[in-house]
């Protein structure tokens, strides 16, 4: 599984609102310079992010985003299945249901149902609030002892 440029950004862009517009709507424009992304880009990313109801989105001049969800409760999981194509290991594991003709004989579908639960699993225990910077609650809270805050 690789996470593309728009799973990346989503998350940058839910820490910062996580960190910058608890209780006020962020404009579009503070966020991509903020954040270093184009706008007409990070459009397409909020939209997902807001259809998926984590984010709320305002029109007009007071209008903007903003998180609709406790950075506490909100996984890294939630926010990348909603804006990547895909967050399967392999392709017969996009769909819910394995369509594979050989899903039945195949001798390695079990260890990529495996490592996809691993990873989902891991993805849904990251919560935003680990990436704050600046609380106590975010020391060294990511799963597996890391305890990182790099430029996403």
């Amino acid at each position: 599984m690789r996470i593309s440029t728009k799973g990346r950004y989503a998350l940058r862009v839910m820490i910062d609102l996580a960190e910058n517009g608890k209780d006020d709507f962020v404009k579009l424009q503070e966020l991509a310079e903020r954040e270093g992304i184009s706008e007409k880009y990070l459009e397409g990313i909020l939209g997902a992010l807001v259809r998926g109801k984590l984010l709320a989105g305002a029109r007009g001049k007071a209008g903007g985003y903003k998180l609709n969800c406790e950075p506490t409760e909100c996984s890294v999981w939630q926010i990348l299945s909603l804006v990547e194509t895909s967050v399967a290991p392999v392709a017969c594991l996009d769909e819910p249901e394995n369509s594979c003709e050989r899903a039945k004989v195949c001798t390695t579908l079990p260890v990529w149902k495996e490592l996809s639960s691993l990873i989902r699993n891991y993805l849904d225990g990251v919560k935003l609030d680990q990436f704050l910077r600046n609380t106590p609650e975010a020391k060294g809270k990511i799963p597996g002892g890391k305890n990182w805050n790099c430029g996403l």
